[in-house]
């Protein structure tokens, strides 16, 4: 039996600037309301017959992707679609370039990260400009960082080749987002921490990180300054989540490690 698996989440945000780019057509307007209602199958019924321009084939191949049963033969069937869109140079291209890497990347039985790293890459090279190539540097650093033959040989230096993409990423919100990827995986692959606090940092910096995932990285910086010997940096992180977060169950030991911190930096202004 296929191995069920979670809806493609680039489903959502793939027809919007199409859909404004040019008129669509009844169908694609059909198509966009299933997709946003989680209804591939849907999309796939109302596409059937009339898949005639490249938005229409576009989202015919992302929800053939996401629908059920998840077979490889499925897979092909997208991904059939999706290099035949890639070969443009229009925006409908670099998301077809895009999701042909992520099926390969993660949609079939037995993923294939080089096949996936070399879409990536070549689709960066193409159009390095849209947001899609962009996108795709920051899951092309994913690969380096945990997958690829590179990432894993024996005295590697596991971060370098992730941190060289960010030279080529100029949305700031990736460049964020590619940041944090890389500070997280050196916490996950104990690398110094020198070289993960600043990425952790600069992802802090650009901002627009909320909920959860705010409040972690905020303690979670905090907590490692101080085991890096900063206390300076730790008094100011443990300092803001006191602020944001005065009544959050993480409270009391941030206050616990900020004085600590403060003690460290007494120590240090006696010396």
């Amino acid at each position: 039996m296929p191995t069920p698996r979670l809806p493609c989440l680039a489903l959502f945000s793939l027809l919007p600037p199409l859909l404004a780019a040019a008129p669509a057509s009844p169908a694609l307007n059909q198509a966009w309301t299933a997709l946003t209602n989680s209804r591939p199958q849907d999309v796939l019924r109302i596409l059937d017959s009339g898949r005639v321009s490249r938005p229409e084939r576009l989202a015919w191949a992302a929800a053939r992707m996401s629908a059920q049963p998840a077979t490889d033969d499925n897979m092909r069937a997208a991904e059939k679609i999706l290099a035949e869109l890639a070969t443009g140079s229009d925006e409908p291209a670099a998301e077809a370039a895009y999701l042909q890497a992520r099926l390969h990347q993660m949609y079939y039985v037995e993923p294939d990260y080089p096949r996936a790293a070399e879409l990536y890459r070549a689709l960066a090279a193409r159009q390095p400009q849209s947001h899609w190539a962009q996108l795709g540097l920051v899951k092309l650093a994913v690969l380096k960082l945990y997958v690829l033959p590179d990432a894993t040989a024996a005295g590697a230096d596991r971060l370098a080749a992730a941190e060289a993409l960010l030279a080529e990423i100029h949305e700031p919100l990736l460049q964020r987002d590619l940041h944090r990827q890389i500070g997280q995986a050196g916490v996950v692959l104990k690398q110094p921490l020198a070289r993960l606090l600043p990425h952790l940092v600069a992802a802090d910096r650009i901002g627009g990180i909320t909920g959860t995932a705010h409040e972690d990285l905020i303690v979670q910086i905090g907590v490692l300054s101080l085991r890096a010997g900063l206390p300076g940096q730790a008094k100011e992180y443990f300092e803001r989540y006191l602020r944001e977060y005065p009544t959050n169950v993480r409270a009391w030991n941030a206050n616990r490690l900020l004085a600590e911190a403060n003690r460290q930096l007494a120590q240090e202004g006696g010396r």
